[in-house]
């Protein structure tokens, strides 16, 4: 089995439209037996599109060429300088195969299973119709094209239905409208929104963008989208602001990445059962069982907990033990209240009780 070099990987550094570029531009040189021009490659891989007969426009492309360059010998891609021929006035680029590929690599049967599926999912690539359509161009200009020396390189995968058309309005600068669900209501609402990007974090595929019916920034998973995106207005309608972390604005939308906290409750024997699952260690008390939780989030911690009521005691450490005591005093206050709005006042003078009586209230 041929695989890709692993610094390949290290794409996810750069911004998404340079990584879409580059890789377009691996697999562009990949994908020829011989040395292309930068002018042959402007014309191929998009990204490069310019009018060469303007001095500032045709300047800008070779810096930003000379960039990429850059950038692939740095990620460790074996980028070739050479001509075809002795006629060539300018040199040329390619990719040799021989260094850019790793020997055969054995696998076991579940690791195999594992590439299998990932391949799967890689071939469905939103941006392979740009990768083949540079291809198609390199055929046209009559370059010999290797069509088996990509290396399965393809840039992007796809798993909901509604990746697709939200990686291409990503690319278009266009707003796009969807109906979405959340689980807190039972009817999809209708959504406008200007896509920065799409990303994956946990596992799950989420755009992230300008809501333009809330004015601020909103990220949406994708799986909760209903029916079709449908697109808004013209392409190039709004510019996404530079350098946005997507990753990071869905990590704090979601809730911290890790637990890195580590709580101690006490347990009534025989009681908390969820507390016990979730726990990290659980060992036998004098007063009740001790369990060790890890948490991330303080007040999520306490809200939780506090439902178990007198069945689970917070010991420690004192950011839980105080999110807990908060809330049970917030919720003494609202039983409070809405005691003293449903009791009437007394109508009269209060007739005396038995000492019995009298005693059980006082206890």
């Amino acid at each position: 089995m041929t695989r890709a070099r692993p610094d390949t990987a290290s794409f996810v550094r750069v911004s998404r439209t340079r990584t879409e570029r580059l890789v377009n531009l691996v697999i562009c040189l990949l994908s020829t037996r011989r040395f292309l021009t930068a002018s042959q490659i402007a014309l191929t891989v998009p990204g490069y599109e310019h009018d060469p007969g303007d001095p500032r426009d045709h300047e800008a492309f070779q810096r930003k060429f000379e960039r990429d360059k850059a950038e692939l010998r740095e990620l460790g891609v074996p980028l070739e300088t050479g001509t075809s021929s002795v006629l060539d006035a300018e040199p040329g680029y390619r990719i040799a195969r021989r260094d850019y590929a790793l020997p055969d690599i054995p696998l076991e049967p579940d690791e195999a299973a594992a590439v299998g599926i990932a391949a799967r999912l890689w071939r469905h690539a939103g941006l392979a119709a740009a990768a083949s359509s540079g291809l198609a161009k390199l055929r046209a200009a009559g370059v010999d094209v290797d069509p088996d020396a990509t290396l399965g390189v393809e840039p992007v995968v796809t798993v909901d239905a509604a990746f697709e058309p939200l990686t291409a309005a990503v690319r278009h600068r266009v707003a796009v409208t969807f109906d979405y669900r959340t689980p807190e209501d039972d009817a999809a609402a209708t959504r406008r929104l200007q896509p920065w990007g799409v990303v994956c974090w946990r596992g799950r595929w989420y755009v992230v963008g300008h809501d333009l019916d809330r004015g601020a920034e909103r990220c949406f998973r994708l799986s909760r989208i209903v029916g079709t995106v449908r697109r808004l207005g013209r392409p190039g309608a709004f510019a996404p602001p530079e350098n946005v972390d997507l990753i990071r604005y869905v990590a704090n939308w979601s809730g911290p990445a890790e637990r890195t906290g580590r709580a101690t409750v006490r347990i009534r024997p025989g009681r908390g059962a969820g507390v016990r699952r979730w726990a990290e260690q659980v060992r036998s008390g004098e007063d009740g069982d001790v369990a060790v939780l890890r948490y991330s989030d303080p007040e999520g911690l306490a809200s939780w907990l506090v439902g178990y009521g007198a069945d689970v005691v917070v010991l420690d450490p004192p950011e839980v033990r105080d999110a807990a005591v908060a809330r049970l005093r917030r919720i003494v206050a609202v039983h409070d209240e809405a005691s003293r709005r449903q009791v009437p006042p007394p109508a009269g003078p209060a007739e005396p009780r038995h000492d019995g009586a009298a005693k059980a209230g006082v206890a």
